[in-house]
């Protein structure tokens, strides 16, 4: 069954409202084994109501539409599916009464406008709403579904789950998605899919998605089917022969983020971690903290933004700095094993760069970053050059710090398997 999302309100066509009901609705649907072919944000204009829906009884058996079920002048949107579909608008008393009713539990008159939320379509199915006022409809039409929900989040959710969910699992189809997700850092995503197409090409029963994400490249496989068993040996499949073509660049094959993946890799080492940075202002420490039970793991920090203080918090020689600059390489591994030393921590983390947008040089441009990792015995250190603005060139520091620790546990796993 293909389905397609109308987020209705005039408000969520200017730059200060979003529309983030329709992420929930297409989860939910998906989980039925409904795709969703298509989502359109609409303003509250009849006309062009009427319009859009036409268009998607068009092409999609199942039609959701949130938000203008309200009670006011601009809540149009079952009049528009009604004058669409050549039907009546009937006062449902019961509807009003139980409006009434909401309002006097308040201690509340109700208006003469919230009359409109309890005028109903012919041949209707009322959908009860018991967080509001506005009541959803079920309406089916020439082998076509359309259901009005209303826009409120929490009342959207609890319409959904209580009143379409059941009716809508006695109408799919019976195929279910599955999905798998890979998360990939360091390779750039041309050459990600360079290396995957021969692979990915090869199963015409699944689809395959690349995405640019800050930082990482994710790669999300997903098949429909009534074979769960199937699906899963299949896409199992895929997820190995994709890792075993994109190496250790793979972080994860369950999608989680870095911080998760780092966080634990660090507890099942037994590591603790500190960081001292300069151009990430923090950003790595927030991170790694972001992660329930990081006292397990993370000792600490200091953002060291100045040079006297690059020199107090994380012992860096005032003189290494004059000479080679606070934005070095010298500089990045000096704080790395200072805060490591000076916190006691397993592995001590350095960072420090130009974000910008101003600062940078043309021997240091602006998204130079050099980034250090500090063990007990040795110190390794990258230097980048990140481009974009200032958010950018700070998350993809913070990515190749994370990242860094992470290949650190893969080369130490490397060397214990060499030695047995």
């Amino acid at each position: 069954m293909k389905a397609e999302i109308i987020a209705v309100g005039s408000e969520m066509l200017t730059a200060y409202r979003a529309d983030t009901n329709s992420l929930l609705l297409t989860a939910e649907l998906n989980k039925l084994g409904i795709e969703v072919a298509r989502k359109v944000i609409v303003g509250d204009e009849r006309a062009v109501l009427r319009e859009t829906f036409r268009e998607a009884l068009e092409h999609a058996e199942l039609v959701i539409a949130i938000g203008g079920l309200g009670p006011t002048e601009d809540d149009v949107t079952r009049e528009a599916v009604t004058e669409l579909l050549g039907r009546k608008l009937l006062l449902n008393e019961e509807i009003l009464r139980g409006i009434q009713e909401r309002f006097r539990r308040f201690g509340r008159v109700m208006s003469e406008t919230n009359k409109r939320q309890a005028m109903v379509p012919e041949g209707a199915t009322v959908l009860e709403n018991k967080r509001g006022t506005a009541p959803g409809l079920w309406m089916e039409e020439r082998g076509r579904i359309v259901i009005l929900l209303p826009g409120p989040p929490n009342e959207m959710k609890a319409m959904f789950e209580a009143q379409v969910r059941g009716r809508l699992e006695k109408v799919s189809s019976g195929l279910r998605l599955h999905t798998r997700e890979l998360r990939v850092a360091g390779l750039p995503e041309s050459e990600i899919d360079q290396r995957i197409a021969p692979i990915y090409t090869g199963y015409a029963d699944a689809q395959t998605t690349i995405l640019a994400a800050p930082g990482e490249i994710q790669v999300h496989l997903r098949a429909w089917s009534g074979d769960a068993a199937a699906a899963s040996r299949m896409l199992d499949e895929m997820v190995e022969r994709i890792r075993f073509a994109l190496g250790e660049a793979v972080f994860t094959i369950s999608g989680e983020d870095m911080e998760t993946v780092v966080a634990n890799v660090l507890n099942q080492n037994h590591a603790t971690i500190a960081v001292a940075e300069s151009c990430t202002g923090g950003l790595v420490a927030q991170r790694l903290t972001s992660i329930p039970g990081s006292s397990s793991y993370f000792l600490g920090g200091v953002v060291c933004y100045s040079n006297e203080l690059k020199s107090a918090w994380a012992d860096v020689p005032a003189e290494l700095i004059e000479t080679k600059g606070a934005v070095s390489a010298e500089v990045a591994i000096a704080l790395a094993e200072g805060i490591r030393r000076s916190t006691g921590a397993q592995l001590g983390i350095g960072i420090t760069g130009i974000a910008g947008p101003s600062g940078g040089t043309p021997e240091k441009p602006v998204g130079t970053v050099h980034i250090a990792l500090a063990n007990e015995s040795a110190t390794k250190v990258r230097s980048m050059h990140f481009p974009g603005d200032r958010e950018r060139v700070r998350l993809y520091a913070s990515q190749t710090a994370m990242d860094l620790v992470r290949r650190y546990f893969l080369q130490k796993q490397r060397e214990t398997a060499a030695k047995v």
